[in-house]
């Protein structure tokens, strides 16, 4: 799939907050949050701006080194998927089962959400306990892997001993199902690259890298933010940043400053969200527009320039290059230039996440 079009789906046992996170996301109400399962049946899906300061800095900076406002601003996005909820046997056709597990397939990473508040009036439609919650959801895509698996060594081992390669495959999947009948996933096992293939193929759910997202009640909100928490993990309180979403931006501020916060917990959820992807952002920046552009981690140089414009890869001949943190730090391009601080680099450059470029190409 085009790294353009990468999505994170939002999963969970039903009634968790998945719906009121996805509005809360979007900033208005367009997905169905009702406290019955299966509110969603079709997954909605939104796009959302990934939240980046630097935007707002390098629209001052063109302000100085053009002498007017930039005519557009352009942040890197994200885009979410609400999916329906799971529920304890859905690799066997439980709730919406299989079409559940086919609209996870479909995205590349997960946003598992869990919950973890009080609510009775939210009834709880198999939720127990968030070790619990996360387990039956977790165990699900195991099943539904093993499944997946065995249907395709069914098929290949009787091939086995006419075809090396498919001897090979057949040895992978035996590798795959005896860590998943572990009750582990696929994404912690260590592969090598040829079996990094074979994974890709089969579209594995356990492969997709996950974040889990505790949705916590109001009160113990503050209390959550202040927990170290892995990579994987982030804490919200899915029903006050939909509240919060609603309001103006002055009160939005208003309000997160009343009760200790610098920034929505959402912030940091599509910000992990993107890291999740594997992706990250470069600027650009002239007269007429500031644009995060995004790119998968690793990108070289002309690749990069191909995201502005097809023309700008296949005339590829440099890029100027300066860190937002070396530029922010002399306050724009001119200065940057007088300092002697902007790089030119070539084909084999490596993108960093930050970096401000200016292409150089011929057409």
């Amino acid at each position: 799939m085009s790294k353009n079009n990468l999505s994170i789906g939002i999963v969970g046992l039903p009634n968790v907050g998945k719906s009121t996170l996805f509005n809360a996301l979007l900033q208005k109400q367009s997905a169905l949050a009702a406290n019955y399962p299966f509110a969603t049946v079709e997954p909605n899906v939104g796009v959302v701006e990934v939240p980046d300061d630097r935007v707002k800095f390098l629209s001052n900076f063109a302000k100085k080194d053009f002498g007017k406002e930039p005519e557009s601003v352009v942040s890197a996005v994200v885009k979410f998927v609400d999916i329906a909820g799971l529920v304890k046997g859905a690799s066997q056709g439980e709730g919406l089962g299989n079409k559940f597990l086919s609209h996870i397939r479909q995205v590349d990473a997960i946003l598992h959400v869990i919950r973890l508040f009080e609510d009775p009036n939210v009834a709880r439609a198999g939720s127990t306990d968030p070790e619990n919650d996360k387990n039956i959801v977790n165990t699900e895509l195991i099943l539904s892997d093993i499944d997946t698996i065995e249907k395709r060594l069914n098929k290949e081992e009787r091939l086995v001993f006419n075809d090396a390669e498919i001897r090979k495959k057949v040895a992978i999947y035996k590798k795959l199902l005896d860590h998943l009948n572990l009750g582990m996933q696929v994404r912690h096992l260590e592969l090598e690259e040829k079996e990094k293939e074979v994974v890709k193929e089969l579209q594995l759910l356990t492969h997709k890298p996950v974040l889990y997202v505790f949705n916590v009640s109001e009160n113990s909100f503050l209390e959550a933010l202040n927990h170290k928490l892995s990579t994987e993990a982030a804490y919200i309180c899915a029903k006050m940043e939909s509240d919060l979403s609603e309001l103006p931006k002055k009160d939005q501020i208003d309000y997160m400053r009343s009760i200790g916060i610098s920034e929505p917990g959402l912030n940091i959820v599509i910000k992990k969200s993107y890291e999740l992807l594997g992706l990250q952002s470069f600027f650009t920046y002239n007269a007429k527009e500031v644009h995060a552009w995004t790119i998968e981690q690793g990108t070289v140089a002309p690749q990069a320039a191909g995201k502005v414009h097809t023309d700008f890869e296949r005339g590829f001949i440099s890029a100027l290059v300066i860190s937002f943190d070396d530029l922010a730090r002399v306050g724009g391009w001119k200065n940057a230039r007088k300092e002697g601080l902007i790089r030119t680099e070539g084909r084999s450059y490596v993108m960093q996440e930050g970096d401000v470029v200016e292409f150089r190409f011929s057409v």
